[in-house]
């Protein structure tokens, strides 16, 4: 679902080159052209859908046997104007629920389909009054939503109960789901802007800000896919921020026209110890690149 941002993109490539036949959706018609530029390519088919019209996802998942759900681009489908900014966020989260409820309800209704791979957010796991309390954040950790609209974390609130009301849906319809909760995203669509950055200081200082590179997201989603003992949430990231350096190196990367700061400004940072796992995914990686699980 989503095709036109990024990561669905590269997934879809990625699906293509592996011998899938794709479904590829997209909430921005003027992107269908660029996901079929290859004309030649009779595996992929290119479908207009709307998270709130249910038919058109039912349409999109006709035949499929897997679905890779992200919603990178939103569209909100209310009178926006008269809003407060925090009742805009409040709305965009609810409508971050409705569209995964629409997703798994149609995955459900859909009698060939065997797994669903739902893209979520390491903001859907760190972020609570007692995040400190432990040694170890893994992903058996959820955001708390109160804790969230407190503080206006508006990514994490919208990814966490999104992310919670999937799963409640799967579970009651039996619908064979795993979620890849992933870093900050690494590319040149990114900026220091992303709200996924939204605490990005206390993250760093909790030893929880990490990121991940676009090919070994689309990695992970394809493991956990096919693996057939792939199970719950699996959180995803190749790199993590813990000491000054790796800062100042994340800040060039977002914003490249931007002046590096003075040295001096690194060295009001301390060094992070790293207190986000992500062990049960190199597992299961590992397993697979080395042939236990086929």
């Amino acid at each position: 679902m989503d095709a036109s941002g990024t990561l669905a993109a590269s997934l879809t490539d990625r699906l293509l080159l592996r011998g899938y036949t794709v479904h590829a959706a997209t909430v921005r018609p003027g992107e269908m052209k660029r996901l079929s530029g290859d004309e030649n390519n009779k595996r992929l088919k290119v479908f207009a859908w709307d998270p709130f019209d249910f038919d058109s996802i039912v349409d999109a998942l006709s035949g499929c046997s897997g679905l890779f759900y992200s919603l990178e681009h939103q569209r909100p489908s209310y009178d926006v104007y008269l809003l407060s900014w925090a009742s805009k966020q409040e709305l965009a989260a609810e409508e971050e629920v409705r569209a995964a409820h629409n997703v798994l309800e149609a995955c459900a209704r859909t009698e060939t389909m065997e797994r669903v791979v739902f893209t979520s957010s390491i903001t859907a796991v760190v972020w609570s009054e007692n995040r400190k309390s432990t040694a170890d954040i893994d992903e058996r950790r959820w955001s708390n939503p109160t804790f969230c609209r407190k503080f206006k974390l508006w990514h994490a609130l919208a990814k966490t109960v999104s992310e919670k009301a999937a799963w409640a849906l799967a579970m009651d319809r039996g619908v064979d789901m795993v979620s890849i909760n992933a870093g900050l995203l690494m590319g040149p669509d990114q900026s220091l802007s992303s709200p996924y950055l939204k605490g990005a200081a206390e993250m760093y200082e909790d030893g929880t800000l990490v990121a991940v590179d676009l090919k070994y997201l689309v990695d992970a989603h394809v493991c956990v896919f096919e693996s057939p003992s792939a199970y719950g949430r699996y959180l995803c990231f190749n790199h993590v921020i813990s000491s000054p350096e790796d800062a100042l190196g994340l800040a060039r990367v977002l914003s490249p026209d931007t002046p590096s700061p003075p040295s001096s400004c690194s060295e009001d940072l301390r060094l992070s110890k790293q207190r986000i796992q992500n062990k049960k995914l190199n597992k299961l990686m590992m397993e697979i690149s080395t042939g236990e699980i086929l």
